[in-house]
């Protein structure tokens, strides 16, 4: 700096000598003479004894100095010289200044006009200064020249060094690019004049940084200078940029900036496990849903490109469990699935799987960005609890169970590999526990009270079981006792049912469904059984039980008759479901009455089937005096159709078998009965009968008697030639005789023959606790029909 302000005063020195361009000089050219006579007569002033008044142009040509800016002398900075023609070097001329800076930073000589700067100028400060000269007569204070303003202009030196005014700087750059991609601009300011000179013209160039990034010269921009930088090497560079004024030429001042270059991550590196078998140790204790363990898999990315999902691979051992990924942590989570038991299985195996989450396609080529690891779960044993075999026992007992009885039990295990003994016992937490009792090894629950269901109907106790081998280590269960009601009233018919069977009834027919009631609650739920006695056995009716708390009376049988039965007593047993069962029998009438065909009824008893049609008291008894008035009649009717009807048979000369003829050699079904007593044919046994000979009026005593003492045989010939030829001789006596086709219908079966009675009618009265062992006696083929009878 002082070689440079040495330079320049010797420069001005020249220059204000005259060597170079004076400002103005009184030996100059003749032009100049002229100028400064000009100047002085434009003032006015009279030199020597001169008369008149004429104006000059003023004597100085320049209206502009120049004064180098931090001038560092230890004199006053030559500035310029104020020179006017009228000035003839005999000191009457006074120069004056005034302006900016006057008289503190620029001074002039009064007597010669030098002007100096009495500081040092800083042209980034203050570029020019414009300031007025006057010249003055010494003596009058007359101006000798019109004021004049000039400008004194701070001529620029290199003094200042390009500056970075936003430095330091930091920028990103992916990871893996290419070379040249551009990363960003820095501009350096100079504070010289960029118009005068080489001084504010820069040259950017990279002193650190290389050979990574490059700098434009001109531009300031910073590009990468090699391609795929790795950040996993380096994320972090350092670039060190110059600024150099003077295009860089030697002597040129220079300023430097630093940039923080950081390379972004991009997903090119797969998640890694740090080892191939991962151990996990899980108590057996563990709770279903907790985490037993965790790991992480490292992806040498940041940000979301190490985001890393994990999964448990299907197969093996892995439904036990479930994994989970922390985003935070980036770690995977192992949970439990299933509850652990080290008694059935202590360890477990399986795969995990470790991936990406979200994937740069400009990388895929690099290979799966996944990675798989065994993991083994060793289980430890863990000393629990006994454990209840039931989560909760429910128990129901009647309200009469004895003091003392076993009503239920529970049964608790060990299941760790030691296996204690379990012993049981009775939480007591109110008074009424004390009703029960357990048998501490067994664990049978007994009543140790009778129960009382009308003052609870229900008792919650804790049952303990306590490890003997531990005492420390208990468990409860719950065990609820419901007391129930004891079935005390048997059920009955809902109501008295009588009801009628129509005479052309048909077997199977349902001629009335009945009912039950019991008083015993709850009224809900109860289940009623109907049936017929065991010990009775009813040829005409059964009861069919429908299954639905009703039954039916069903007929067995056809050809009901009011003259022959008018009523039929049905006994019905009626049985509930209760504890004890309770039953009752009830009986009801059944009355047999006319119907026509569709069923509807004819005719019947008033207080059987009137009434209960809902006729009046009134209609009841119009229709008995009704029949008291056709009673008569018909019995008159009778009586001269019978009248009639015996004159007929007196006065037929036919004998009576030709009426057998007329009932076509088959019988004559009721009629016969009138002719003969149907009953001989029904036993055997003969008896002494009086019988009337048709015509003559006289009893004829015939008497067929049978020894009841002589069994009646296969081998009897005798006896059964006998009976035809005793029924033979009855046969001619008279027509109350039976015909002859009877005799040989009756005559080898029924109660008196060895095979008894062949007809099927009757074999439903078969007692059904007959025993039929008696069969096997006859031969091997008949000892699987008296085994299939037996069962039934």
């Amino acid at each position: 700096m002082i070689t440079r302000n040495g330079l320049l005063l010797v420069f001005w020195y020249l220059f204000d000598k005259g060597f170079l361009a004076p400002l103005h000089s009184p030996t100059q050219s003749r032009m100049g003479r002229e100028h400064h006579l000009r100047g002085m007569a434009g003032l006015g002033l009279r030199r020597h004894g001169a008369s008149g008044v004429q104006r000059v142009k003023r004597g100085w040509v320049w209206n502009q100095f120049f004064v180098l800016e931090e001038y560092m002398g230890s004199e006053p900075q030559y500035v310029g010289k104020l020179h006017t023609d009228r000035d003839r070097d005999d000191s009457e001329v006074k120069y004056t200044l005034s302006g900016e800076g006057a008289g503190t930073i620029f001074t002039i000589d009064q007597t010669t006009g030098d002007i100096h700067a009495l500081m040092g100028l800083d042209r980034e400060e203050k570029s020019y200064y414009t300031l007025r000269a006057q010249a003055m007569d010494m003596h009058t204070g007359r101006p000798l020249e019109p004021e004049s303003e000039f400008i004194i202009k701070v001529q620029d030196i290199n003094d200042n060094e390009p500056k970075f005014l936003e430095g330091p700087y930091t920028a990103s750059v992916p990871e893996m690019s290419p070379g040249g991609t551009f990363v960003m601009q820095v501009t350096a300011t100079d504070a010289d004049d960029p118009s005068y000179g080489n001084s504010a013209r820069i040259v950017y160039s990279i002193l650190h940084g290389q050979p990574y990034f490059s700098v434009d010269s001109k531009t300031g921009v910073i590009r990468t200078a090699l391609p795929n930088m790795d950040r996993e090497m380096k994320e972090l560079y350092q670039v060190l940029i110059q600024a150099k004024d003077m295009g860089g030429q030697l002597g040129g001042l220079a300023g430097t900036t630093t940039i923080n270059i950081t390379l972004s991550d991009v997903n090119d590196n797969p998640p890694r496990f740090s080892k191939s078998i991962l151990h996990l140790r899980v108590p057996e204790s563990s709770s279903v849903g907790s985490a037993v363990g965790k790991f992480r898999a490292h992806d040498l990315d940041t940000g979301k490109n190490a985001e890393v999902e994990y999964s448990i691979l299907p197969g093996d051992e892995g439904n036990m469990f479930d994994i989970t990924s922390n985003g935070h942590s980036q770690e995977g989570i192992i949970v439990l699935r299933k509850h652990l038991d080290y008694e059935n299985k202590k360890s477990y195996t399986f795969k995990v799987e470790a991936s990406n989450a979200h994937l740069d396609p400009r990388f895929l080529h690099l290979g799966p960005f996944k990675d798989t690891a065994t993991v083994k779960v060793n289980v430890l044993d863990v000393n629990e609890p006994p454990v209840f075999t039931k989560t909760s026992y429910t128990i129901d007992v009647y309200e009469d169970t004895p003091v003392g009885t076993i009503i239920g039990s529970v049964t608790a295990q060990d299941l760790d590999a030691s296996s204690s003994a379990v012993r049981y016992s009775i939480e007591w937490k109110r008074p009424v526990d004390s009703c029960f009792d357990i048998d501490t090894v067994e664990g049978t629950i007994s009543t140790n009270e009778m129960l009382d269901r009308e003052s609870n109907r229900q008792h919650n106790i804790s049952v303990v079981a306590t490890k003997v081998n531990n005492p420390l280590l208990s468990n409860k269960v719950t065990v609820t006792v419901n007391v129930l009601d004891v079935n005390e009233f048997p059920p009955e018919l809902a109501v008295p049912f009588d009801t009628f069977v129509c005479e052309n009834a048909e077997v199977g027919q349902v001629i009335q469904t009945i009912s039950a009631t019991d008083k015993d609650l709850p009224a809900v739920g109860q289940r009623f059984f109907f049936k017929s006695p065991r010990e009775i056995r009813n040829r005409n009716f059964t009861v069919r039980d429908f299954g639905n708390n009703t039954a039916g009376i069903v007929t067995k049988r056809v050809g009901f008759q009011r003259r022959v039965q008018e009523y039929y007593v049905i006994p019905v047993v009626v049985e509930d479901n209760g504890y004890p069962a309770q039953s009752s029998t009830g009986t009801l009438t059944v009355r047999v009455c006319a119907c026509v065909t569709d069923g509807s009824l004819l005719s019947c008893m008033a207080e059987a089937v009137f009434l209960p049609m809902g006729l009046s008291t009134w209609a009841v008894m119009a229709i008995l005096l009704c029949m008291v008035i056709l009673l008569p009649i018909f019995a008159l009717y009778v009586g001269l159709r019978r009248q009639k009807k015996r004159e007929t048979l007196m006065s037929s000369k036919e004998d009576i078998r030709d009426n057998v003829i007329h009932y076509d050699d088959e019988g004559g079904g009721e009629e016969d009965t009138h002719a003969f007593d149907m009953g001989t044919l029904r036993n055997t046994k003969a008896i002494k009968e009086k019988i009337i000979r048709r015509g003559t009026g006289s009893e004829v005593t015939a008497q067929t008697e049978i020894n009841e003492s002589t069994p009646t045989t296969e081998g009897s010939a005798d006896i059964i030639r006998d009976y035809i030829h005793q029924r033979l001789q009855e046969n001619r006596l008279g027509f109350s005789a039976p015909p002859y086709d009877s005799l040989v219908t009756y005559a080898y079966e029924g109660d008196g023959s060895v095979g008894e009675s062949l007809s099927s009618i009757e074999s439903w009265m078969a007692d059904g606790g007959e025993d039929f062992k008696y069969l096997s006696e006859w031969g091997t083929p008949f000892k699987t029909v008296a085994g299939i009878l037996d069962k039934d």
